[in-house]
């Protein structure tokens, strides 16, 4: 019984241990205001605003981006175009491309304006994923109305074939 004990305690001595060590290296690599401000500023020259609340030139291409601390979350978008100068088919095509070619980013609505967006849980953010972000939601607005991409990844399927009607049989694969 004292053996029993005995493992039982340096088993949750060594758990502890571990525990306590990722606790200390999650907190080290959480993403916050002050870290995407230093991020921002060395990346990025033409940069207004203040922790949580930026707006810079990037690419070629107004970005805005917001945090909340307190709820985790981050955004960054760019205006696109006027949502009443959205001609036949392209909402359509934007739908389209949210699943097949715009990959982090997508296309939203917002404010009367078709923006491109990408919205993450704020302190899991890396610094790569952050910076990669900001080239997306930028690709993604620069190719709006043409092939509607956020990078060169394009899932299968993006064709304009019609699907195909619901009484059909589906056909057997060998």
């Amino acid at each position: 019984m004292v053996r029993y004990i005995s493992c039982f305690l340096l088993l949750s001595i060594s758990i502890a241990g571990t525990a306590q060590t990722g606790i200390n290296k999650s907190v080290e690599l959480k993403m916050n205001n002050i870290r995407m401000d230093s991020l921002l500023r060395s990346n990025v020259d033409d940069l207004e605003g203040e922790l949580g609340s930026w707006q810079m030139n990037f690419g070629e291409r107004l970005v805005l981006i917001i945090t909340d601390e307190n709820a985790n979350r981050m955004r960054i978008f760019s205006p696109v175009v006027s949502e009443d100068d959205l001609e036949k088919g392209q909402l359509k095509k934007m739908l389209g491309a949210n699943f097949h070619s715009a990959l982090d980013a997508k296309y939203s609505l917002y404010e009367g304006f078709v923006i491109s967006i990408f919205t993450h849980p704020l302190e899991e953010l890396t610094d790569y994923q952050f910076i990669d972000a900001l080239k997306q939601v930028v690709i993604l607005n620069r190719t709006f109305g043409t092939t509607y991409q956020s990078t060169d990844l394009i899932f299968p399927g993006a064709s304009e074939k019609e699907p195909p009607k619901v009484n059909e049989k589906p056909v057997k694969r060998t």
